[in-house]
């Protein structure tokens, strides 16, 4: 088991050195610092004098990879490479292009993105798998007919219509929530509760479809026959053999929104005024503030390649058949 673990772990770090690698090159090879500096000044003429000033002000003066000028280990330390990308590896973000601490806003704006995704995710996969399942318990009729419709209308509609028809129903005609702001203790709960509500509707479509289709899935197993002809009911069946069966696919799902635990819904938070990772980001992609990008380009790597670690552990509790050496 710990072997496992550290193989896994090992094999994450090139993933990361590669994605650092491609960070890299498309933001200051592909884009280097002399047309950062242009940008971020925001003048249609920049002298070369201001050019320089803001990239020494903001640690972009130095080379990118290797510092002729310096000796021993400054070489390679007092470079670009190093200075922006290396020390990302120790969870120093560094200052952004306006001279923010970027892992302190990252600790404020953490909580708010947790706040909205966590309730999102459980009571999203609540729903999700007991629509999933009465949907296959009965499967072939009417309820199920209907049901694969409904789903396939859900997923039909943008996200961007559930959040807008959300905000003028619940908050302008029924005015049950505000629209959209953010208040810190209990008082947040209020605003968080109409972005939760949509992300689940948002979702419910494509989720219940993908979930049914896993369970239809399992109920053609030999498991499945056996048990029917041991005189199980249905419904022991279908809740407690195949709901079992099916946890590594559903596992599998959920890993992909792990990371959008931490970093937060990008459309989500922007509309509604929530100060969490996601407006953080689109704030930063709006004001070319590239340090804020990359932090996050790591971020979310990281958090990503734990996430699959996670999954590949979890294997192994709700499977017997999975065994980790």
């Amino acid at each position: 088991m710990y072997a496992y673990i550290v193989r896994r772990l090992l094999y994450a770090i090139p993933i990361l050195v590669g994605v650092n690698l491609i960070t890299f090159v498309l933001f200051f090879v592909v884009n280097p610092p002399d047309d950062m500096a242009r940008m971020q000044l925001g003048m249609k003429r920049v002298t070369p004098e201001a050019i320089a000033r803001w990239k020494e002000a903001h640690g972009y003066d130095l080379p990118l990879l290797y510092n002729a000028g310096e000796k021993g280990m400054a070489r390679l330390t007092r470079t670009i490479f190093f200075q922006k990308s290396v020390r990302l590896f120790l969870f120093d973000f560094g200052r952004s292009d306006s001279g923010r601490d970027i892992g302190y806003d990252i600790r404020q704006r953490m909580w708010p993105s947790l706040l909205i995704a966590l309730p999102t995710l459980v009571l999203g996969m609540l729903v999700y798998v007991s629509f999933a399942l009465l949907l296959a318990f009965f499967r072939g009729t009417r309820l199920d007919l209907g049901g694969v419709v409904l789903c396939v209308v859900l997923m039909s509609i943008s996200a961007l219509y559930y959040i807008i028809v959300g905000q003028y129903v619940i908050g302008k005609v029924m005015r049950l929530l505000p629209i959209s702001g953010y208040d810190h203790g209990w008082l947040a709960l209020k605003f968080t509760l109409m972005p939760v509500l949509v992300g689940v509707l948002s979702s419910v479509g494509a989720s219940s479809r993908f979930y049914r289709s896993i369970f239809l899935e399992e109920l053609g197993r030999d498991y499945v026959r056996t048990a029917r002809a041991k005189g199980l009911r249905e419904s022991r069946v279908l809740f407690r053999h195949v709901l079992r069966n099916a946890l590594i696919p559903i596992l599998t799902n959920v890993v992909a929104i792990l990371p959008l635990l931490f970093l937060g819904s990008l459309i989500m938070e922007s509309f509604f005024g929530i100060p969490g990772l996601g407006s953080y980001t689109i704030d930063a992609i709006n004001r070319q503030d590239f340090a804020i990008v990359r932090a996050m380009v790591f971020l979310g790597s990281f958090l990503y390649i734990l996430g699959l670690l996670l999954t590949d552990i979890s294997y192994s509790l709700v499977d017997p058949r999975v065994r980790l050496s």
